[in-house]
């Protein structure tokens, strides 16, 4: 979660990167990685750290498709809807999770910010389809049962 005393953490970061602007993607990446998303206050304090525009900065973080501004949750689940998966039947999957979570295409983080969820093209695991990842760990073969129990789990080990 995102916190306001956030400077000392962004510090270490680019410090990491020897205040190099040349660095900025690996510097915002590591960011990301920490915060779950780009927070709007801490992209501005690294374009002014590094003197850079916050126009550059925000180019930079919304140019690249694994960059989000919006806030995810912990578990970042993605489903692939890509060919194989597709005619492997994906879509009854996701319609499971959206049930199992409370979300829709809309609303698709929740409201405890255990889960967010993203439909992707392709995971690149076609041979195992209909694919899941959960924080970039792959599940295979996927039914809407076994998403409902993988999620229960999750679950559980949170609490």
């Amino acid at each position: 979660m995102f916190s306001v005393n956030f400077k000392e953490k962004v510090n270490e970061i680019i410090s990491r990167h020897n205040n190099d602007k040349k660095k900025i993607i690996s510097i915002i990446q590591e960011v990301q990685k920490e915060y779950h998303y780009l927070p709007e206050e801490v992209l501005v304090y690294i374009a002014d750290t590094l003197d850079i525009s916050h126009a550059k900065i925000y180019g930079i973080a919304t140019f690249y498709e694994n960059f989000s501004l919006e806030q995810k949750g912990k578990n970042i689940i993605k489903i692939c809807d890509g060919t194989a998966c597709h005619v492997r039947d994906s879509i009854p999957i996701l319609k499971a999770i959206y049930k199992e979570l409370n979300l829709n295409d809309k609303n698709n983080t929740t409201d405890d910010m255990l889960f967010t969820v993203e439909t992707v093209s392709c995971l690149g695991a076609c041979g195992l389809a209909p694919v899941i990842t959960v924080n970039d760990v792959v599940h295979p073969k996927m039914t809407p049962e076994a998403v409902v129990e993988l999620l229960q789990n999750i679950k559980k080990e949170a609490l």
